[in-house]
């Protein structure tokens, strides 16, 4: 039986979690994914179930980008909401949807293209890229959704807008505007909402990702360091050098 416990979570997010971990919703969520880890291959590996909460410590995290569960085709999950390894090309078919139209965003916005899809640049940078589950079986779309993913992330979303201030939340989607009332009662909060970056909603919802014909974005990367630099913070380097020039 693999082992699953709050070892796992590092320390600091622990802390924010409080007594989180003496709850029932824990003890439903270790036994469910203990099951399915004996019976499953599950994305990503065990390993990199917390890895967003690994290298985004709670005290750096200056932006959230909410994704839904972890790609379930063989080779993409990282354990980062929306990253990819780099190795895989960007005009492979196996780049996803959504980050190539991320992608034509930043273009759009001024930053460039990305070179690859490993988004680990910017978790380094303290953008917290969080799936709402963090974990899914290989080649079955949002399957773990019902394990008791729900209660460890909201827990985690609405504590982290409660101590953290002048925080940008990326809610892209319905799913991700889901957890808007664990956010929008705290202030000094940035929240900018859009649909989903895939390709099939895209274009979808009266605040599109991009607009119809790809000639505009939403302006989410460049409203995230506006409102850093507002608050005398460092602005993200989505790619490349930040466009500081931009913000002046």
């Amino acid at each position: 039986m693999q082992s699953f416990s709050k070892e796992d979570i590092p320390r600091d997010w622990q802390a924010l979690l409080g007594n989180y971990f003496e709850s029932s919703d824990w003890k439903r969520l270790q036994d469910n994914l203990r099951l399915v880890l004996d019976s499953q291959e599950v994305r990503p590996e065990p390993e990199n179930f917390f890895k967003a909460l690994k290298l985004t410590p709670v005290e750096s995290v200056r932006a959230v980008i909410l994704g839904q569960d972890p790609y379930h085709s063989p080779g993409l999950a990282q354990g980062l909401a929306f990253s990819i390894p780099a190795t895989i090309p960007t005009n492979s078919r196996e780049f996803p949807s959504s980050l190539r139209n991320i992608s034509k965003a930043l273009a759009l916005e001024g930053f460039g293209y990305l070179p690859n899809g490993d988004l680990h640049h910017w978790a380094n940078q303290g953008v917290l890229l969080l799936n709402t589950a963090l974990s899914v079986k290989l080649g079955e779309a949002g399957s773990h959704a019902s394990l008791g993913w729900r209660s460890l992330i909201d827990k985690l979303i609405a504590a982290l807008a409660q101590k953290n201030l002048h925080l940008v939340w990326m809610l892209w989607g319905g799913h991700a505007q889901s957890k808007l009332p664990l956010i929008q009662s705290e202030a000094n909060q940035l929240i900018l909402q859009s649909s989903h970056p895939s390709g099939l909603g895209v274009y979808k919802t009266d605040k599109p990702f991009l607009e119809p014909g790809g000639k505009m974005s939403c302006g989410h990367f460049s409203k995230t360091n506006q409102w850093l630099i507002a608050h005398a913070r460092t602005p993200i380097q989505w790619v490349g050098q930040t466009q500081t020039d931009l913000f002046s």
